[in-house]
């Protein structure tokens, strides 16, 4: 089974942080959830993003998320995977030098990678999307088609695979975003 790293931060969604770290499991892969600056037994704190009709969706608290690894001693070489939860996280975790190049080395390795909702604005500061189809939260396409990617406007239950991408606009896209993650893994 596969070796996979999480990047984390607070404000995180709550559902795209805690579903994909416990189903990932369950299929018996590895998945260790770092944030920077943060060490194994911290928590994150996450937020609830719920759709209720609104013209964005609401955001209400969620839970402390522990981390099971700590960011400064990995070595994102020792992965097969990485996971991109989505939420408020990516927001500043973009302005983060030692994250982008966390996010560069999966690309630059061909490693598989899931990223879900706003996970999609981490990876545009990373890298170019260029000849990508990427889902995300609809409010991410502009920065999908800033990096050079193709928004792909999907169903909030579908997910798409790109290469060795697979991304998806929300947490109701689960079952079909971490089934086609784990094929590629």
């Amino acid at each position: 089974m596969a070796k996979l790293l999480l990047i984390a931060g607070d404000f995180v969604e709550d559902y795209e942080i805690m579903v994909p770290f416990q189903a990932l499991q369950a299929m018996g892969h590895r998945v260790d959830a770092i944030c920077p600056d943060k060490r194994e037994g911290d928590s994150v704190k996450t937020a609830i993003h719920d759709f209720e009709g609104d013209q964005t969706y609401t955001e209400k608290p969620g839970h402390n998320f522990a981390l099971n690894a700590t960011f400064a001693e990995i070595d994102p070489a020792d992965y097969d995977g990485l996971v991109v939860p989505g939420g408020r996280a990516p927001e500043y975790l973009r302005l983060d030098e030692r994250v982008l190049d966390l996010v560069r080395h999966f690309f630059d390795t061909d490693k598989p990678v899931a990223a879900i909702c706003h996970g999609a604005q981490l990876l545009a500061a990373a890298v170019s999307l260029d000849k990508r189809r990427v889902s995300a939260y609809p409010a991410c396409a502009p920065e999908v088609h800033l990096a050079g990617g193709e928004f792909a406007d999907i169903e909030v239950t579908d997910a798409i695979t790109c290469g060795k991408l697979v991304t998806a606009p929300a947490w109701p896209a689960h079952p079909e975003w971490l089934k086609q993650f784990n094929a590629l893994l």
